[in-house]
């Protein structure tokens, strides 16, 4: 559950904590790319309130603005005007590698996929569909293909997370894909292929050189309505061996409630969640989110994925802009604003959440990786 090798650094830069990895030493532990666990996706023992019921109280909180949470330590966002840093489309060129023989699912998955619902007892509707209609590869192409799927060692084991490139050589990810909750204990031996499909990592695939997550995730003095899964900051990013973005392009990031209008916000979602498909296509749910302030002012919305999809990028304005559109505000493309946290215990009520992204989790993050790693930026 360490680092890889003894030569391995954790260093303190400011409120953030960063692994920096011996790129001398053998690695310890192997990745099995085909019985892979998705890490268990963090279950909230609350029922979050309905869509309807939180528009109507007016419970929403504004991502990044302060708001006091009624069930936990109370929120510490960082009140800051919203931003947004752009993305890049990328060349496109291809460097597939075969991790597993393909899946045969022309006939169903034999082992007992959940069925996505069009909404659950939250009545949040979404649709959860493969980003792919049937052999068209549709995330060889911008900016599905920005997306990816993230495999790491617990101990002996091998779980997926997905992530996202938000520069050239970096990923964002959730913290709880990197890092033990509250227990300062690093998972290992990351590894990141873009547009993964049906067992080929069709852009290469990628080791980490470093892992930077918040200092308060990691000792666990994170403000969360339910500790270690409803949190401010459960957000990553992993500095690549590669710069596979220049390829595949990289997705931009909003903070500070980037998009957001009344507390809500039209969201993507993209991951791979184990229990559609067998975790070998790219899983795409849309539906409107909208912010909980009693919930750590995390964003929930109606999604039918589930474990392996954390990490996975939650993204407004999704998609290629048209020409001839006259955009409003918050008119950034392909921004992600958070990745997938936490969902809620109930196999019906189909919602999950996402912490805020600020300039204090997201930002920082960023900011610190590229100032150590400017190449990959």
């Amino acid at each position: 559950m360490g680092a890889f090798s003894a030569n391995d650094q954790i260093v303190h830069i400011g409120k953030v904590t960063v692994l920096k990895i011996d790129q001398g030493a053998g690695v310890i532990g192997s990745i099995d790319y085909l019985s892979a666990k998705p890490i268990p996706l963090p279950l909230a023992i609350a029922q979050p309130s309905s869509l309807l019921d939180t528009l109507l109280q007016g419970q929403g909180g504004v991502p990044g603005l302060s708001t006091p949470s009624s069930g936990g330590t109370g929120a510490s966002g960082n009140a800051s005007v919203p931003s947004f840093s752009q993305g890049g489309f990328g060349n496109g060129k291809l460097s597939p590698v075969v991790l597993v023989r393909p899946y045969d699912l022309s006939h169903g998955v034999p082992w007992g996929q959940i069925v996505p619902e069009d909404y659950g007892s939250s009545n949040q509707p979404f649709t959860t569909s493969r980003s792919n209609a049937l052999n068209n590869g549709t995330t060889r192409f911008y900016p599905f293909r920005a997306a990816g799927k993230l495999w790491f060692n617990e101990g002996a084991s091998t779980y997926v997370c997905s992530a996202s490139l938000i520069k050239p050589g970096i990923v964002v990810t959730a913290a709880h894909c990197v890092a033990n909750f509250g227990k300062s204990q690093w998972w290992s031996n990351w590894q990141f292929a873009p547009g993964y499909d049906q067992g080929v990592a069709p852009y290469g695939i990628a080791t980490a050189k470093a892992v930077y997550l918040l200092t308060a995730y990691f000792n666990g003095t994170d403000s969360c309505f339910q500790k270690g899964v409803i949190c401010q900051n459960d957000v990553a990013v992993i500095v690549l061996n590669a710069k596979l973005g220049i390829n595949t392009g990289w997705l931009g990031y909003g903070m500070n409630g980037y998009g957001y209008v009344n507390n809500t916000n039209q969201l993507t979602q993209l991951g791979y969640p184990v229990s559609l498909d067998n975790g070998t296509w790219q899983e795409r749910t849309d539906s409107l989110g909208y912010v909980s302030s009693s919930f750590s002012n995390n964003t929930l919305l109606g999604s039918g994925q589930a474990g392996g999809a954390s990490g996975g990028p939650w993204i407004v304005n999704f998609g290629i802009e048209p020409v001839g559109e006259n955009t409003g505000g918050a008119s950034g493309y392909n921004a992600v604003v958070g990745v997938t946290s936490w969902g809620y215990t109930s196999a019906v009520n189909k919602q999950m959440g996402a912490s805020p992204f600020t300039s204090s989790n997201i930002g920082s993050l960023v900011s610190t990786a590229c100032a150590n790693n400017p190449g990959n930026c």
